[in-house]
């Protein structure tokens, strides 16, 4: 390795990012989660430049003049806006204050299993437009997996179920590998968009992205309820156009939501059909692990466990898990070798 190298690789701050299609969340070697923004950015619509991100670009949404669009560039885990996503790398990799001119870090992103070719090289130039030196991506199942303390190195079989705002991976892991691994386009988004077309179908009311995630954060359920809820819920009438207040029950929302969820069930099956017999038995007696913020949706493990007979346990950081997942992987050696195969350039 070269003087100037060495010299580069002692004064940098590498860096891990969950490049979320809701949420981004930063972390800095030594001194772990720095930043955690939803990934939107707010753009000036005849120049685009960026006039603001993360948090404060997505209190925009919804309730921009015409000469501001807020925009997300992600869709279903991937990058859908180049030039948009690029800005907003950059823009978080400064926010997070991380080294300098003269200490470019390397970074490490969490990618999702199913990406293709040329999605990873979207990701990969984001990442060395941000400023970086080198830009390693692993995929998310992975990351979710260490993030959460599984100990992936040993012959047992784990099954991580991560499921964030665009993509649900769903992976068994074993010895440092991934054995198994299904990847569909079927998360957090797509239960905001079954809400907000429950609400146009059955009541003639178009309700915006923020109001259909509140719904579903406040009542929205997979499972019976203890004792069931209701809401109340602001739009806009499609008749009249006129603003109008109505009610919704997590009885609704739960109904309105099955259609996902039981897509969900049905790639966790394909994947146990898939996993060799040794590890599905490891599988029945470690149980099933949840992460990202999908996973927090009400009733969502009770009903996985229902449904498989399998016990399932949430994360303790499940919105987290991936990207303390590429922290622990930069700041471990040894680790990112062992892990290789799921490590890509």
């Amino acid at each position: 390795m070269g003087l100037i190298k060495l010299f580069q690789k002692k004064l940098s701050h590498d860096v891990g990012i969950d490049l979320g299609t809701r949420n981004t969340v930063v972390y800095i070697k030594g001194k772990g989660i720095v930043l955690s923004e939803p990934s939107v950015v707010a753009l000036e619509s005849k120049t685009n430049q960026v006039m603001a991100i993360g948090n404060d670009a997505n209190e925009m949404v919804g309730r921009t003049p015409g000469n501001i669009i807020a925009v997300r560039p992600m869709k279903e885990g991937v990058i859908a806006d180049f030039d948009v996503a690029e800005a907003m790398v950059k823009a978080f990799v400064q926010k997070a204050n991380v080294g300098s001119f003269f200490s470019a870090p390397r970074i490490l992103l969490g990618i999702p299993w199913g990406i293709t070719g040329v999605e990873k090289k979207a990701v990969s130039d984001a990442a060395y437009q941000s400023g970086a030196r080198e830009s390693l991506l692993i995929y998310e199942p992975m990351a979710a997996a260490i993030g959460a303390n599984l100990p992936i190195n040993t012959p047992r079989g784990h099954m991580v179920v991560d499921i964030g705002g665009g993509t649900t991976e769903i992976a068994v892991i074993s010895l440092s590998g991934i054995v198994v691994c299904h990847s569909l386009r079927v998360a957090g988004d797509a239960f905001d968009d079954a809400i907000i077309l429950h609400c146009r179908k059955n009541y003639n009311l178009l309700i915006g992205e923020r109001m259909a995630e509140q719904v579903k954060i406040e009542i929205g359920s997979a499972y019976a309820l203890a004792e069931e809820k209701s809401m109340q819920v602001k739009g806009r009438d499609l008749v009249s156009g006129l603003p109008r207040t109505f009610t919704l029950s997590s009885y609704e929302i739960r109904d309105a939501l099955s259609e996902n969820v039981m897509a969900i069930i049905d790639h966790i099956r394909m994947t146990l059909e898939k996993t060799p017999p040794e590890l599905s038995a490891d599988i029945m007696e470690l149980g099933i692990l949840m992460t990202g913020g999908g996973s927090l949706l009400n009733g969502l493990d009770q009903f996985i466990q229902e449904n498989t007979q399998i016990h399932v346990t949430k994360a303790d950081n499940p919105l987290s898990c991936v990207a303390e997942g590429t922290g622990k992987v930069l700041e471990n050696e040894e680790l990112m070798l062992q892990i290789g195969s799921t490590i890509c350039k």
